[in-house]
């Protein structure tokens, strides 16, 4: 994965660099010359500024829409790409039109009269230039117009099917469909969240077929330009640390699109303060994630200018979940439930004429322990995250036999999975009973549910990595492992979810009585 910025940039030259030679290339040795690093520090800023001008063109809804019609196109093509050649891939490029269709028949049905069909499909078109150049490379054949052809094309072709869509969903419009969709500010972040989430799944994928060296250099792979790298060449391993990375330029120009977003349409500080954060945070992962496999910056590929860090690889798994919270919070603080909904007050004996808010009768004490549980439980999560990343990184090829095989890994994971659903049991339970407060009663239910499902899959993944007796990883492993990850992402994700409600709705006491004093006075 690469940073934020530099992964957006070189998508606006991928159409002029492809008749040519790959724009960064490899150097023979060393760090790769000062002169190299500064040109892609210019790409880096020059892309940004180029994308959030953009953004800050296009209406919000036409990004939320676009860019989730662009992660749906690149799950299902993910999906094509490991099995090409099947019928079931062929089937699923077909599915891949109809999203397009989707896209511009659910603004057309469900958008305001003001958001157009046609333009979802131009974003959505912008955002897929970040893996044309990979297609076009075998295509191309030194002609300079069939790169501008393609692109012509692509924009054509996903602005007609999202408009015929919207014919649809206009003809299919009635009274109640009037606007129903969140508002577009919260919907762009719950599509961003989805593409961190769809991240952690190819990154799952990676580490669980021990793929996170296939691709030997960064920037650069193989020393293509990481946007022109060549889709005939994706296979086995390289397939999935090179999608992982092009995964990674979709979210870092989803955070990008994300800060003008919340900075065009929130006013609270902390929230847009929180958006850029997250950005940094994005552009950080990409980093770790880049010199997990060089070990320094370095545009070599020579093994002797290489040092690739076990150390980052685990902070890089742990660190995407931090981030992919961070982009759940996002979405979260930008609901209209988040704005409109009221604090719980505490009543010390609630009567028939002034009953307890949430219809629990909570005293202070347990509103302390309610808000006190959801603030601790993400904490626990993280170093269970931290204990599972251990054991994945640090497993020697040959499975639980093999020599160095770090058992006291997997036993410490264990035992924090105890503490953890302890923990969620606690926190999840309490929340559950909120019943006046839907969201902290779902995030309860999810917690209680999920940890039930996790532990299960845990048992699963210990048994598949166990049985195994040789370094030659069968699928269904990786899918069980790759599964208990992104599940425990997932879990974390709804703990930071229960943490950040619970400090929406349930004040310190101090506030909390001088708010249900007030309320008293003027009833």
């Amino acid at each position: 994965m690469n940073a934020a910025a530099w992964l957006a940039s070189s998508t606006l030259a991928v159409s002029s660099a492809l008749p040519v030679a790959p724009a960064v290339p490899v150097a023979e040795g060393g760090g790769g010359g000062l002169t190299k690093w500064l040109v892609l520090g210019g790409l880096f800023v020059l892309g940004s500024l180029i994308v959030m001008v953009w953004a800050r063109w296009v209406r919000t809804m036409h990004l939320a829409l676009g860019f989730a019609a662009t992660a749906a196109l690149w799950a299902v093509g993910y999906v094509s790409m490991m099995q090409p050649g099947l019928a079931l891939g062929e089937i699923l490029f077909a599915t891949m039109l109809a999203i397009l269709f989707v896209a511009g028949f659910v603004a057309g049905r469900f958008g305001d009269h003001d958001v157009r069909p046609v333009s979802v499909g131009l974003v959505s078109a912008f955002a897929n230039l970040l893996v044309l150049g990979a297609f076009l490379r075998d295509e191309q054949h030194g002609s300079k117009v069939t790169p501008l052809v393609y692109v012509a094309g692509l924009f054509i072709a996903s602005a007609l099917l999202a408009w015929l869509g919207g014919v649809f969903g206009r003809a299919a419009r009635s009274a109640r469909d009037a606007s129903p969709l969140p508002n577009a500010t919260a919907l762009f972040a719950v599509v961003a969240a989805t593409t961190v989430f769809l991240l952690l799944i190819t990154g799952g994928l990676v580490t669980s077929y021990e793929s996170g060296l296939a691709v030997p250099d960064w920037p650069n792979s193989y020393g293509h330009n990481m946007l022109l790298y060549p889709v005939s060449e994706m296979k086995g391993g390289i397939f999935y640390e090179h999608a992982h990375r092009l995964y990674g330029m979709l979210v870092g120009t989803t955070a990008l699109v994300l800060v003008v977003v919340v900075w065009r349409s929130e006013r609270e500080s902390w929230l847009r303060s929180l958006a850029v954060i997250t950005l940094l945070a994005v552009c950080f992962q990409g980093y770790l994630g880049g010199t997990r496999v060089t070990g320094n910056l370095t545009l070599s590929q020579q093994a002797q200018d290489l040092a690739p860090s076990i150390v980052r690889a685990i902070f890089h798994g742990v660190f995407a979940q931090l981030v992919f919270a961070s982009f759940l919070t996002v979405a979260a603080a930008t609901s209209r439930t988040w704005k409109e909904s009221r604090p719980i007050l505490p009543r010390a004996k609630p009567t028939s004429e002034a009953p307890e808010l949430d219809g629990r009768g909570l005293s202070d004490a347990s509103l302390i322990t309610d808000r006190s549980v959801a603030l601790i439980l993400p904490w626990a999560f993280v170093i269970q995250s931290a204990l599972g990343a251990l054991y994945r990184h640090l497993q020697p090829p040959g499975g639980v036999t093999a020599e160095g095989h770090p058992m006291w890994a997997i036993l410490a994971h264990m035992a924090m999975a105890v503490v953890v659903t302890a923990l969620v049991v606690i926190a999840g339970g309490r929340a559950w009973g909120h019943s006046a407060h839907p969201v902290l009663r779902r995030l309860g239910l999810f917690l209680m549910h999920g940890v039930g499902v996790q532990l299960c899959l845990g048992v699963a993944a210990v048994a598949a990595v166990w049985i195994r007796t040789d370094a030659a990883i069968p699928g269904w492993e990786a899918i069980i492992v790759t599964t208990h990850q992104v599940t425990g992402a997932g879990l974390l994700g709804g703990a930071v979810l229960l943490a950040a409600w619970s400090k929406r709705l349930i004040l310190p006491v101090g506030d909390a009585r001088r708010m249900s004093a007030g309320a008293a006075t003027q009833t």
